[in-house]
């Protein structure tokens, strides 16, 4: 990891970079099923998915009906390929771990929306994005 200036800039064998995202995932008919203690679990699992990734999450915060992370990823990384393979590890932890807290809302295997949403965070400084998802 090199940095420039306050920006940390990151570097595989042939590329240095700096690819920042922001993502939001929202519950399936956007009911307000997440808990306290399901953010704190939700946020190891994003942890640890990210490592798998080789990534890295910046920041984490949510509300009882969606998710923000601000996350690092590689240039290798395919966006929506990590997303799709966040949701289901998410999904599937989340109904296994607080199947009585989920099955008050949905009946079938479902968690996530399936659309969710994805910024690059290139033009505006880590500070201020970070600041915008603590006070989500």
């Amino acid at each position: 990891m090199v940095t420039m200036g306050k920006q940390q800039v990151r570097t595989l064998h042939h590329c240095s970079y700096r690819i920042s995202y922001h993502l939001v995932l929202v519950t399936k008919c956007r009911h307000p099923v997440i808990t306290a203690e399901m953010l704190i679990r939700a946020e190891d699992l994003c942890r640890r998915t990210l490592r798998f990734w080789e990534g890295e999450l910046l920041e984490f915060n949510g509300t009882k009906d969606h998710i923000h992370l601000l996350l690092s990823l590689t240039p290798k990384t395919s966006p929506s390929r990590f997303v799709n393979n966040l949701k289901t590890v998410l999904s599937r932890v989340i109904r296994k771990e607080f199947k009585e807290d989920v099955s008050r809302f949905y009946r079938k295997p479902v968690f996530w929306s399936r659309s969710y949403f994805i910024a690059t965070c290139g033009g505006a400084p880590l500070s201020v994005i970070k600041q915008y998802i603590e006070s989500q």
